[in-house]
């Protein structure tokens, strides 16, 4: 079973990511969804977390080999990216989503400076905005943003566009297509539900709006 597979199937298999096409999950933008993902619970299971530390490694030593120091974004982040600096020895720095209300004020916690080549590690990506703020905010302090790897991207539209403009690579252990695969192959949901799951994909409002006059 190649990486993307595996990936998904381990997040099915404890629950890291949830799919309910009839049921569907409320986001913290209010933004209904059939599918909901909290990678941090991968932090639980040793042998899963090493996976994915392991796999984010080769991605980064593969894709982005002149790489001098990680930064993961907070919160989701945090701990996968201070894993894959550990395994691969090299500085760690967290980016915050804005500038401390008390202290030095500071956005990048950790020492960093400019020019020094970065690889951004993200939980998840969805619409890509919060994660492409990272890279702006490194960028603004002068390092060379090489690129990002994530654990899972959802493949929505807007996130593609928005790495394009932004002209900032995206490597992802797994992704939606490959998820939706995986959850009809396990039988974690049902064919007849996969069309559900890819229509909201190709336009999550269009299908929020149309469930909730449906509802």
């Amino acid at each position: 079973m190649d990486i993307a597979k595996q990936c998904a199937s381990h997040l099915l298999e404890i629950k890291a990511v949830k799919l309910s096409p009839s049921k569907p999950f409320t986001w913290a933008s209010g933004l209904k969804s059939p599918i909901y993902c909290d990678n941090r619970k991968t932090l639980s299971y040793p042998e899963i977390r090493t996976f994915i530390k392991e796999s984010l490694v080769q991605t980064i030593q593969t894709k982005f080999s002149e790489v001098e120091v990680i930064a993961g974004v907070a919160t989701g982040a945090i701990a996968q990216g201070a894993l894959v600096a550990e395994a691969m020895g090299l500085p760690f720095v967290y980016v915050r989503s804005e500038e401390k209300k008390h202290g030095m004020g500071n956005i990048v916690e950790g020492e960093i400076h400019p020019e020094q080549k970065v690889v951004v590690v993200e939980d998840l990506v969805s619409t890509g905005q919060s994660s492409l703020k990272a890279v702006e905010t490194l960028r603004n302090m002068g390092c060379t943003v090489l690129g990002m790897t994530a654990i899972f991207t959802y493949n929505l539209p807007i996130s593609q566009q928005r790495f394009e403009e932004a002209k900032c690579a995206l490597y992802t252990l797994t992704d939606y297509h490959c998820m939706i695969e995986q959850a009809v192959r396990g039988k974690y949901i049902q064919e007849d539900e996969q069309k559900t799951l890819i229509d909201w994909r190709k336009d999550p409002n269009a299908w929020a709006a149309k469930f909730t006059q449906t509802v």
